[in-house]
């Protein structure tokens, strides 16, 4: 209350303004002169009354957003890998942030964060997809693969790693591992493709350095070893 009362009490002096003066006579009302306060004491009562409207605005905001999403569960169950791992996930939260932030899934890597590049893809239900894309709390059932869970129960690499290390495929490396899930996706849904097959199956991911037909013959060297 104290800012709203020096916004009030007006102590300046009006009486030798020619411009209050000006205003007050248009106005037909008399300037009151309060001989307590000084100009810097007004401009004081200004900002004090600013920032107090400004402090309860934001806390009216804040609070409105914690309502909102109180409503929505944050502590979600996420069927990862053949394991159940529970994960505290904002609402805004994309499934790309959640592996590698919280889960510390890094061999799911980010580079364009927009749908376009093809690096961050995992498997949903055994389906390629971009996680930088979904938001987490669409997917919370559903299986979700990232590269981490393609090796066997005893340790050894899936075909397609395999065929894409005897292929001599990854170049830098950064686009590999998602490289090697949409050709396990290929593999799952058909494992005896065809090299336009590969190629099209493999065409949602870049490669900055080229190495794409070295890509393709790793997915069919990985055919191969499945056959």
């Amino acid at each position: 209350m104290r800012a709203g009362r020096l916004l009030f009490e007006v102590e300046l002096p009006l009486s030798q303004s020619p411009l209050i003066r000006k205003k007050t006579e248009i106005m037909g009302v008399s300037p009151t002169v309060n001989p307590k306060l000084s100009r810097r004491r007004f401009i004081k009562g200004v900002i004090y009354s600013s920032a107090a409207a400004a402090s309860g605005a934001g806390y009216y905001l804040a609070s409105a957003q914690t309502n909102s999403n109180a409503v929505m569960e944050r502590l979600l169950s996420l069927n990862i890998n053949g394991q159940t791992r529970l994960v505290d996930v904002s609402p805004s939260e994309t499934l790309a942030f959640t592996l590698r932030n919280k889960l510390a899934l890094t061999g799911l890597k980010v580079a364009c964060n927009r749908g376009e590049c093809g690096a961050c893809t995992v498997l949903l239900d055994d389906v390629a997809n971009y996680s930088c894309s979904l938001l987490t709390h669409t997917i919370k059932d559903r299986a979700i693969t990232t590269i981490e869970g393609l090796r066997t129960a005893d340790g050894q690499l899936s075909a397609v790693q395999q065929g894409f290390i005897e292929e001599l495929a990854p170049q830098c490396g950064f686009c590999t591992p998602g490289q090697v899930m949409s050709a396990t996706a290929l593999l799952i849904s058909n494992p005896n493709p065809t090299r336009e097959d590969a190629r099209q199956a493999l065409a949602g991911n870049l490669c900055r350095c080229g190495a794409y037909d070295h890509y393709l013959n790793g997915v069919m060297r990985a055919s191969e070893l499945l056959s």
